[in-house]
């Protein structure tokens, strides 16, 4: 029952993800930070098998650092997103394939622009403006194809995600109850309450 949002706007990036922990009909945590900063303009949120989730996100994050240690730069969003989908795509031709959905948000601070990459598990990646993972995008795509502005502020994007987030408590079933929330601009990644 995970659900994750995220959505682009003016000079930033919004990703939010519950905070539970489930397995089938087993819920095993309520506190699970699901999204992670995997450099200082680069926000990961993951879903997918438990195990499987925190140990790329971890991959990810420390190859993401060595590029920079190697370099002495980061890798810009889309560079990043690239090398996230070859690993996903190597990865299921192993014996032992990650199962992880996710969405990078990135700021570019030498274009200026925000970035949004919806990834899935077999490797598929596309740069979208707004994005969902989990039974909740069931819900939340529509609220977010009629009401996403590019243009928006950052108080506007806060209201969009808030609608998303009411309309899957309202209708979804099992409802996570608690969300955290990330914000990545040209001043870094963030984390900010609703």
């Amino acid at each position: 029952m995970e659900t994750s949002f995220a959505i682009t706007g003016k000079g930033y990036v919004i990703v939010a993800s519950d905070t539970t922990a489930a397995r089938s009909i087993v819920k095993m945590k309520t506190d699970e930070d699901k999204i992670k900063v995997v450099s200082p303009h680069l926000l990961m949120s993951y879903s997918g098998e438990p195990g499987d989730t925190l140990q790329f996100a971890e991959y990810v994050e420390r190859n993401l650092r060595l590029f920079h240690i190697r370099n002495n730069y980061s890798l810009r969003p889309s560079a990043a997103a690239s090398w996230i989908r070859r690993s996903l795509a190597q990865s299921l031709r192993s014996r032992k394939p990650y199962s992880v959905n996710l969405m990078l948000g990135g700021f570019d601070v030498t274009a200026d622009t925000p970035h949004l990459y919806w990834i899935d598990y077999l490797g598929t990646m596309t740069e979208v403006p707004f994005g969902a993972h989990g039974y909740g995008s069931y819900f939340a795509l529509s609220l977010l194809d009629r009401y996403h502005d590019p243009e928006a502020t950052l108080e506007e994007g806060l209201v969009t995600l808030k609608r998303c987030i009411d309309e899957v408590a309202k209708r979804l079933v099992v409802s996570p109850g608690k969300y955290k929330i990330k914000v990545v601009d040209k001043d870094g990644a963030r984390e900010i309450e609703m």
